[in-house]
Parts: C-alpha cells; sequence; structure tokens
C-alpha cells in the first residue's frame, strides 16, 4: 500500500504540541514519523541539490568541514568558540568570575 503524501500542516500542527507541552516527545516522534516527515524532508533536500542523508561531502556522523574527532574547527579536546584567554573572555580586562 503506498503512503499518503506528507501533510506539512498535520506535521507542524504535531510539532506544536510538542512546543505547547501538549504532548510527550515520543508521541509526538511516533506521530512526525508516521505523518511523513522523512518524506517531506527528503523531497525538500532533493529540491536543495543536496543528497539525503548526508552533509555536503561530511563523512556519516561527522560536521561538515571540522578535522576528524573535532567540532567545527576546533582543537582536539576543546569546545568550539570558546575563548583562550581571560582577555578574550573578557574585554574590559576582568577576569570571569561566576554568576552563582
Amino acid at each position: 500500500m503506498d503512503r499518503p503524501a506528507p501533510d506539512p500542516t498535520k506535521l507542524l500542527e504535531a510539532w506544536m504540541e510538542w512546543e505547547r507541552g501538549d504532548m510527550p516527545p515520543g508521541r509526538v516522534m511516533s506521530n512526525l514519523k508516521t505523518g511523513g516527515l522523512r518524506d517531506l524532508l527528503e523531497e525538500m533536500a532533493r529540491g536543495a541539490g543536496t543528497q539525503p542523508g548526508a552533509a555536503a561531502g561530511a563523512a556519516p556522523g561527522s560536521v561538515a568541514g571540522a578535522a576528524p574527532g573535532s567540532a567545527a574547527g576546533a582543537a582536539p579536546g576543546s569546545v568550539a568558540g570558546a575563548a583562550s584567554g581571560a582577555e578574550e573572555a573578557a574585554p574590559s580586562g576582568e577576569a570571569w568570575k561566576p554568576l552563582v
């Protein structure tokens, strides 16, 4: 039996139920899956000129443009975008202080 075409309006309503807290995440994921979200996303990816399931030239499970084992452009073991010194973390020259 063929699956019906995805209905973007119904998919959005399922998502909004989760955002409002009306539905638990597992039920929302089930509704999105049975509602054809994958088919819709694959169709959109084909329209955008990308291959479904692959980030432009990236290996599966990796971040496009990132060195193996690192976040996009970050040194291994570091956090991408994290400041490397106090002068970068606090432009005023003061050291960082926790808010707690």
